[in-house]
Protein backbone atom coordinates (compact mmCIF):
# COMPACT_ATOMS: atom_id res chain seq x y z
CA UNK A 1 0.00 0.00 0.00
CA UNK A 2 1.14 2.96 -1.29
CA UNK A 3 0.81 6.77 0.52
CA UNK A 4 -1.72 7.37 -1.92
CA UNK A 5 -3.89 4.14 -1.07
CA UNK A 6 -4.23 4.68 2.40
CA UNK A 7 -5.50 8.35 2.22
CA UNK A 8 -7.93 7.11 0.34
CA UNK A 9 -8.64 4.56 3.27
CA UNK A 10 -8.59 6.84 5.45
CA UNK A 11 -11.00 9.30 3.51
CA UNK A 12 -12.92 6.61 2.93
CA UNK A 13 -13.22 5.15 6.73
CA UNK A 14 -13.69 8.38 8.31
CA UNK A 15 -16.13 10.33 5.20
CA UNK A 16 -14.17 13.24 4.22
CA UNK A 17 -12.42 14.21 1.23
CA UNK A 18 -9.18 12.78 -0.04
CA UNK A 19 -7.79 16.30 0.35
CA UNK A 20 -9.00 16.89 4.72
CA UNK A 21 -7.69 13.08 4.46
CA UNK A 22 -4.47 14.11 3.26
CA UNK A 23 -3.68 17.00 5.66
CA UNK A 24 -4.50 14.71 7.97
CA UNK A 25 -2.16 12.16 7.53
CA UNK A 26 0.73 14.67 6.49
CA UNK A 27 0.16 16.66 9.86
CA UNK A 28 -0.10 13.37 11.99
CA UNK A 29 3.00 12.08 9.89
CA UNK A 30 4.92 15.83 10.82
CA UNK A 31 4.08 15.77 14.90
CA UNK A 32 5.41 12.11 15.29
CA UNK A 33 8.56 13.33 13.19
CA UNK A 34 9.04 15.93 14.95
CA UNK A 35 8.52 14.56 18.30
CA UNK A 36 10.69 12.02 17.88
CA UNK A 37 13.30 14.05 16.47
CA UNK A 38 13.56 16.15 19.61
CA UNK A 39 14.04 13.26 21.44
CA UNK A 40 10.08 12.05 22.70
CA UNK A 41 8.46 9.17 22.49
CA UNK A 42 4.92 8.78 20.92
CA UNK A 43 3.03 6.11 22.00
CA UNK A 44 -0.36 5.52 20.04
CA UNK A 45 -1.85 2.27 22.55
CA UNK A 46 -2.47 -0.91 20.68
CA UNK A 47 -0.37 0.29 18.02
CA UNK A 48 2.63 1.17 18.92
CA UNK A 49 5.73 3.52 19.93
CA UNK A 50 8.33 5.67 17.76
CA UNK A 51 10.83 6.66 19.96
CA UNK A 52 15.00 7.80 19.09
CA UNK A 53 17.57 5.28 19.72
CA UNK A 54 21.17 5.77 19.81
CA UNK A 55 23.22 3.64 18.24
CA UNK A 56 27.15 3.89 19.18
CA UNK A 57 30.32 3.59 17.31
CA UNK A 58 31.38 0.73 15.69
CA UNK A 59 34.18 -0.73 13.16
CA UNK A 60 32.58 -2.35 9.96
CA UNK A 61 34.08 -4.00 7.03
CA UNK A 62 34.21 -2.44 3.47
CA UNK A 63 32.44 -5.07 1.45
CA UNK A 64 34.30 -4.45 -1.73
CA UNK A 65 37.93 -4.22 -0.09
CA UNK A 66 37.67 -5.89 3.24
CA UNK A 67 39.24 -2.87 4.69
CA UNK A 68 38.29 -2.42 8.15
CA UNK A 69 36.21 1.37 8.84
CA UNK A 70 34.92 3.76 11.35
CA UNK A 71 31.15 4.28 11.81
CA UNK A 72 30.36 6.88 14.07
CA UNK A 73 27.53 7.12 16.10
CA UNK A 74 24.28 8.29 15.35
CA UNK A 75 21.05 8.38 16.56
CA UNK A 76 18.08 6.37 14.90
CA UNK A 77 14.47 6.33 14.60
CA UNK A 78 13.45 3.41 16.73
CA UNK A 79 9.31 1.70 16.07
CA UNK A 80 8.43 -1.10 18.60
CA UNK A 81 4.92 -2.65 17.78
CA UNK A 82 1.90 -2.71 20.13
CA UNK A 83 0.22 -6.17 21.44
CA UNK A 84 -3.11 -5.15 19.65
CA UNK A 85 -0.77 -4.38 16.04
CA UNK A 86 1.02 -8.12 16.91
CA UNK A 87 -2.22 -9.72 17.29
CA UNK A 88 -3.68 -8.45 14.02
CA UNK A 89 -0.54 -9.02 12.07
CA UNK A 90 -0.29 -12.81 13.61
CA UNK A 91 -3.10 -13.82 15.17
CA UNK A 92 -2.60 -16.40 17.97
CA UNK A 93 -3.40 -20.12 16.82
CA UNK A 94 -6.35 -21.80 19.53
CA UNK A 95 -5.25 -24.50 21.17
CA UNK A 96 -7.26 -27.74 20.52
Amino acid sequence: MNKAELIELIATGADISKAAAGKALDSTIDAITNAVAKGDSVTLVGFGTFKSSDRAARTGKNPKTGEAIKIAATTVPKFSAGAGFKAAVAPKKKKK
